[in-house]
């Protein structure tokens, strides 16, 4: 572990995730003493790689797994040594109707296979019209909006004048389900529509409080085009080369360093915190908070209010091959993009009553995806053994449906979920599994309270807390550096880097890059 050398920095950084890294790099670019402190051993936050099945080298993105949303401009910027890749496929929705197994296919780049696919589900064109149509109204929406998440913030009214006013009323005023149901007829293409928005938000399609299309936005948004690209070397090289630049650029990374308290006269601040054997304070000008509100509202001693509650079931899973699938569809493509299982609109909305009223959906939404078909780096020696990785993501899987018996709904809900898979494949997915050097089955399953007990994230929710629109409401106060780029607390120097930033949310990099502006600017202004 390093050791903090100096007494005083200018910006001290609670929380060594990558959007702390982010923050770290662009000040310390800057020439401003940084200090980056990090609870864990190793900095990453979610973002990271593991090695999860004893004896098996391969390397798991472990909670999250792709990057859309991440500016091709901030890796510019910092000189990040990545490489993303496009998925060949964006997803394979197995279906079953009438007795019969077929699929609904989209291409990354959609063409003969996508049309003809939806012909043959749905039996005419109409529905990949509707389809085309939709998504391009869309995209030309987070074409125009994309750029301005690097900037200061407009208000709802400035963000409204650079887009089609019809489409602003169908994804920003109206439940997105509404919208869904009014433009598509099938319920598998209703269904594949409708679950980005509910990755990681717990939410009926027609809820009023629109938080659903808040996150349906922020998974199409990223880079305008909304593509989620496969990080060759797995999140741990994200954020391994997030490191590595802040610390060429000269900022200071403790890791093992717990904080436990800050204080502030809104003008000077100081941040306590601990390696294991002694306690620290270190004083500086800015603190940047990389952690949940929820959490630097108790650093603060201050009434932190109700936990967020996080709604998702995450399982790696290590396999000695890809199923076969009942489709006839080969796992190759089916498995390239992402695997949508048991999502069908009615699917979702029946998952999220029965998880609204305090249970287990019966049978378990979510989808799948393979690392490994893409970047075959992450298996190392495995690869040439035909073995595979897969992903899988439950959604309306929220904290409380574990609450009172953590492991024992965990292991009712990985259940659910394998039970909904098998249900499309040829063979039982546990049948495929590999074991470890121990003879356990390669399968590792994460619920709402194992995250938040690894990552402090409270509640277990991956983006702290509800999304916010990435603009300002038209009456809010801009008249700081840190109000107009949206990371305000209540304290003037004490500042949001993380997800709980308005612009905040996914692996982004936005938190970060918007709360260092906000400090840039504000020296600026003296």
């Amino acid at each position: 572990m390093s050791t903090d050398t100096l007494q005083s920095y200018d910006v001290v950084i609670v929380g060594g995730g990558h959007n702390g890294l982010v923050a770290a790099t662009y000040l310390a670019q800057a020439d401003l003493s940084v200090l980056v402190l990090e609870r864990l051993d190793t900095t990453g936050g979610a973002a990271v790689s593991a090695s999860p099945f004893a004896g098996l080298p391969a390397r798991l993105s472990r909670y999250s797994y792709l990057v859309s949303v991440m500016p091709d401009r901030i890796i510019s910027d910092l000189g990040l040594d990545l490489d993303l890749r496009s998925r060949t496929v964006a997803s394979y929705t197995p279906v079953h109707r009438d007795g019969t197994h077929s699929g609904l296919f989209v291409e990354r780049t959609e063409g003969t296979a996508t049309a003809e696919s939806f012909r043959k589900l749905t039996g005419s064109d109409q529905e990949y019209d509707a389809w085309r149509a939709f998504y391009g109204e869309v995209r030309e929406f987070t074409e125009a909006l994309a750029p301005t998440l690097l900037e200061p913030l407009r208000t709802a009214r400035e963000a409204r004048a650079l887009v089609d006013g019809r489409t602003w009323d169908h994804l920003v005023e109206e439940p997105l389900g509404r919208v869904i149901e009014d433009r598509f007829a099938d319920d598998t293409v209703r269904g594949v529509v409708a679950t980005d928005a509910l990755i990681g938000t717990f939410a009926d399609m027609n809820a009023e409080s629109l938080v659903q299309n808040r996150c349906f936005l922020y998974h199409l948004i990223g880079n305008g085009s909304g593509e989620w690209r496969v990080p060759v070397g797995g999140m741990g090289a994200v954020t391994d080369s997030l490191a590595a630049a802040a610390r060429k650029a000269g900022a200071t990374i403790v890791t093992g360093a717990g904080v436990s308290g800050i204080e502030s006269d809104g003008t000077r601040a100081s941040v306590t915190w601990h390696d294991g054997e002694s306690s620290r304070t270190t004083s500086c000008e800015w603190v940047l908070s990389n952690v949940a509100p929820w959490v630097l509202q108790l650093l603060l001693g201050q009434d932190a209010g109700e936990r967020p509650e996080g709604s998702q079931l995450k399982i790696n899973l290590l396999l000695d091959r890809l199923p076969r699938l009942k489709s006839g569809e080969t796992p190759s493509n089916a498995f390239a993009g992402t695997f949508h299982v048991a999502e069908d609109y009615s699917e979702l909305q029946q998952a999220y009553a029965e998880a609204e009223a305090g249970g287990l959906p019966t049978r378990q939404p979510g989808e799948l995806y393979c690392h490994s078909l893409t970047d075959p780096s992450i298996l190392g020696p495995l690869a040439a053994r035909g073995m595979h990785t897969l992903t899988y993501f439950g959604v309306h899987t929220p904290a409380r449906a574990f609450a009172g018996d953590v492991a024992g709904r965990r292991d009712v809900a990985v259940q659910r979920a394998l039970d909904a898979i098998d249900e499309v494949l040829e063979e039982p997915l546990e049948s495929l599994l590999a074991v470890d050097r121990d003879g356990r089955p390669c399968l590792e399953a994460k619920a709402p309270q194992d995250i938040d007990e690894a990552l402090a994230m409270p509640g277990g929710h991956i983006f702290h807390g509800d999304l916010a629109w990435p603009w300002a409401p038209n009456r809010a106060r801009l008249d700081s550096p840190a109000q107009r780029w949206g990371v305000a607390t209540d304290l003037p120097n004490v500042l949001l880097c993380g997800s709980g930033a308005r612009r905040g949310g996914a692996v982004s990099g936005l938190g970060g890059h918007n709360a260092a502006q906000a400090v840039l600017d504000s020296l600026r202004d003296r």
